[in-house]
């Protein structure tokens, strides 16, 4: 065995659990695909610069106290790592620039995040539209910020994202919302647990009026979002309070919030379950992040979202039960250390029911119209996946017969969700019963060379730079 644990995601839960444990005597080394430490939230967090810091505030730089802690606990870091296959006993594959290694660890923990929830309508695939993550990752890594662009969609994120636009001098020309009056009524009924989480309620009035003194115009309650251009994006078409409009622009920012990464786990073959919330499937987890497989935990946004504070409460419980599991903590101390962390937590995720329902998802990105295309690898359409539903096809793995949907380079990634969706309402069944694709490794491009190559003796954490 090459470390006590082995951790899969350097952002907040994989830096805290990483910490945490190194702190309870655990070798542990961490992989993550990125060369820096941070995931998407923190990203770059080392090397940003005093200007882009106040540009992305104060939350991002929350991030460098994670980061400082993990150097001061030590352990083993394996950058440009890209995990693609693991086992619910402890072995994980990996490269790293294109050389294949595997290792042995005690015990696992996915801490891979969320992915942004594809936003299917027409025009999508153009030139010059991507999702607002990906405008961040250009902010965060290059300092780089899109002109004339317009930001669409649901979330507390196009907020945030729209004020460091704002910050660094390129507001967005406009935000189309598609979240309803009606929405926000439905999410009352968890009023009491927003009020528990007032700070983030304060944040988000913070950035709206933030938005307001620049100036930034909002289009609340939208619909029928259609992107024009030929050969790439050059207007947003949508109606608002009854009537059709259309917003000049050279780029597009869509935005439907987040979902859990689940394709390491789902390759694992873990148990899962569909939160009706937030519309997505997730690992079935108990308290502490264990999953249906003993040795294999999940934390962070990867076991449901829940925001980058409670996924560094998450890494730390479940690291402090595998320091429990392993001999390393008693279970007195367990509850000591832990209490204070799951009361924490719990607090962190109190709003998260309201946002659910206050921001959902547009109803015509969950079902997209006949001619919108859902799987951008092998350009399959919505009406392709209702004619496969017409013809007997019940479930996802199917359509991967009928027309290769999920079998592109992405692996399912962007288009499950909605094939399931489709194949859900078109079969008058629900997406809980309809299921997902069976996913299988490797969940991420691999050469033949790499794996004719894998050197199957151990020594991954041996390959690791030394955080101390």
């Amino acid at each position: 065995m090459d470390c006590d644990l082995a951790i899969i995601g350097a952002g907040p839960a994989g830096m805290a659990a990483a910490a945490t444990a190194r702190r309870a005597g655990l070798s542990v080394t961490l992989l993550d695909e990125q060369r820096r430490l941070g995931g998407q939230i923190y990203r770059d967090i080392e090397r940003t610069t005093k200007e882009r810091a106040m540009v992305l505030g104060t939350d991002y730089l929350a991030g460098r106290g994670l980061v400082d802690a993990l150097h001061e606990a030590g352990g083993s870091y394996v950058p440009n790592a890209t995990v693609w296959q693991a086992d619910p006993d402890g072995g994980i594959s990996y490269s790293v620039e294109g050389a294949a290694k595997r290792l042995t660890a005690g015990r696992i923990l996915i801490a891979t995040g969320a992915l942004e929830r594809p936003v299917p309508v027409p025009g999508w695939t153009l030139p010059g539209v991507m999702t607002a993550g990906a405008g961040q990752i250009l902010l965060k890594q290059s300092g780089v910020l899109a002109k004339r662009a317009v930001i669409a969609g649901s979330g507390p994120l196009i907020y945030l994202i729209a004020a460091q636009m704002v910050r660094a001098g390129t507001p967005p020309l406009a935000l189309v919302e598609t979240q309803t009056p009606r929405d926000f009524l439905l999410a009352q009924k968890h009023l009491f647990g927003a009020l528990r989480g007032w700070r983030y309620l304060k944040k988000g009035l913070g950035l709206i009026a933030e938005l307001r003194r620049a100036g930034v115009q909002r289009y609340r309650g939208a619909s029928g979002l259609m992107i024009k251009g030929q050969g790439r994006a050059e207007a947003l078409h949508f109606e608002c309070a009854g009537r059709a409009m259309e917003l000049e622009c050279d780029t597009i920012f869509l935005h439907m919030g987040v979902v859990p990464n689940t394709q390491l786990s789902r390759a694992m073959g873990l148990a899962h379950d569909w939160h009706s919330d937030q519309r997505c499937y997730r690992p079935v987890t108990d308290d502490w992040g264990r999953t249906s497989a003993p040795q294999v935990f999940v934390a962070g946004d990867g076991a449901g979202i829940s925001g980058a504070t409670a996924a560094e409460y998450a890494g730390q419980v479940a690291a402090l039960k595998i320091a429990e599991d392993l001999g390393h903590l008693t279970p007195t101390a367990l509850s000591e250390h832990g209490r204070p962390i799951v009361k924490a937590l719990a607090r962190e995720r109190a709003i998260r029911p309201f946002l659910d329902l206050a921001y959902p998802p547009a109803r015509e990105v969950l079902a997209p119209s006949n001619g919108t295309i859902v799987c951008r690898c092998e350009e399959v359409t919505a009406s392709d996946i209702r004619r496969f539903a017409a013809m007997g096809c019940d479930g996802p793995n199917q359509t991967k017969a009928f027309s290769r949907a999920g079998m592109g380079p992405c692996q399912g990634r962007y288009c499950g969700l909605t094939v399931s969706t489709l194949l859900a309402n078109a079969n008058g069944r629900t997406v809980a019963e309809t299921g997902y694709y069976r996913i299988r490794p490797p969940i991420k491009p691999l050469t033949l060379g790499e794996l004719a190559q894998l050197d199957d003796t151990g020594g991954g954490g041996k390959e690791g730079m030394d955080l101390g």
